[in-house]
């Protein structure tokens, strides 16, 4: 009897384990499909003894695949899993930067890790509020959490509002809004390059602007341009390329930066491309499946001046781990935020050679005639 009694145990326990291992494989196998990328797919998903699903999407399409795929395992499975965004939201599921520089954390809380940045005027996604703290994405795909005093929260209606308005893009690296058309006055703000204000007016030598919460200020008028006359006059060059990133020179490294304030490798690129009408991915990682592929044999004669160079590691199964990137500059020198925006050299006998970037060295990509994500803010 005892024996009998222990082999129904057994059999009992098995028959659980034989249900969740198949089930953790389905997540698994849902999340690749759907959300392989976390920071671009909120995908959180935990399934108890009891057949009861917990946790949270952004996407729609994988929680439907995911009950299908779980229900044909177990029927009587309970979904309690959210969809984002949150109801709490109520109609203001969108939320505009009203900041220069819009700090972009990783977790809720202001000592959370740095994830990127967003600059003034940038419509983003809303998903879900805790406390004081959004989780957002931005216009590159990216999620993580800011704190809502940096933001307007908007309904799609007010964010439409906001894109029609006319507008003027900040040009100068740093600067300042005015409370009167005086740049010895008061201070609005600060102002870095690629902030985006309404324009309301011009007083002199000056523009006058709006914020999105509805301040007022005045910007000078040789910081700036309008945006849809400056998008269309952009013209995407090598020589563009390398002048736009000598602007950066010097400036220091911020992990998580992606503005003059401070950049990391890839917000150096990513700034770098910005300003010159491109929208690269955020991450290292991510930009380096933009564009076409040049080398990847350090052959330095086939690059050209505003390609990216991406170094990282090679694992013994052949995957790869990108974790730096950098910008050609021509005669075998190279820009890139590492400590602070510098040039160094791939020449073993110049004095800024870099041994150990050109020693995990892996490709270069050239994004120039070979990107599909201009910017694509509305015009007017």
């Amino acid at each position: 009897m005892k024996s009998l009694l222990m082999l129904s145990c057994y059999l009992l326990v098995s028959s659980v384990m034989a249900q969740n291992i198949p089930m953790k494989d389905i997540i698994t196998e849902v999340q690749k499909t759907y959300a392989p990328d976390k920071r671009t797919v909120i995908f959180e998903a935990e399934i108890s003894e009891e057949g009861m699903l917990r946790g949270k999407t952004s996407n729609a399409e994988a929680h439907q695949a995911l009950i299908q795929k779980l229900k044909a395992v177990q029927p009587n499975l309970t979904d309690q899993m959210q969809v984002l965004p949150t109801a709490d939201l109520g109609e203001k599921k969108q939320a505009i930067v009203n900041v220069s520089v819009c700090n972009i954390r990783s977790a809720p809380k202001h000592s959370a890790e740095l994830a990127t940045q967003a600059l003034l005027g940038t419509p983003l996604k809303v998903y879900e509020k805790e406390g004081t703290w959004l989780r957002v994405q931005t216009p590159d795909a990216y999620i993580s959490w800011v704190d809502q005093g940096a933001v307007c929260l908007a309904t799609p209606t007010e964010v439409e509002s906001w894109q029609k308005a006319r507008k003027l893009i900040y040009l100068t690296p740093y600067g300042f809004g005015y409370a009167q058309a005086n740049a010895e006055g008061q201070t609005t703000s600060d102002i870095v390059a690629g902030d985006l204000l309404a324009y309301k007016g011009e007083k002199g030598a000056f523009y006058e602007v709006a914020y999105p919460d509805g301040r007022n200020a005045y910007i000078r008028k040789t910081d700036a341009r309008f945006y849809d006359e400056w998008l269309s006059s952009v013209k995407i060059s090598e020589s563009s390329l390398v002048s736009t990133s000598k602007k950066l020179m010097g400036l220091p490294y911020l992990w998580g930066g992606t503005s003059f304030k401070g950049v990391d490798c890839s917000g150096f690129t990513k700034t770098v491309y910005f300003l010159n009408g491109v929208q690269l991915p955020r991450d290292a990682s991510q930009q380096v499946h933009s564009g076409e592929l040049v080398d990847t044999t350090k052959d330095w004669s086939k690059l050209r001046p505003g390609d990216l160079l991406f170094f990282g590691t090679v694992n013994e199964d052949g995957s790869e781990k990108v974790v730096h990137v950098a910008m050609w500059l021509g005669n075998n020198q190279f820009i890139h935020s590492s400590n602070f925006v510098m040039v160094n050299s791939v020449d073993p006998s110049s004095e800024h050679y870099d041994e150990f970037n050109v020693g995990r060295y892996l490709r270069t990509k050239r994004i120039i005639n070979h990107y599909t994500n201009a910017l694509k803010f509305s015009k007017k």
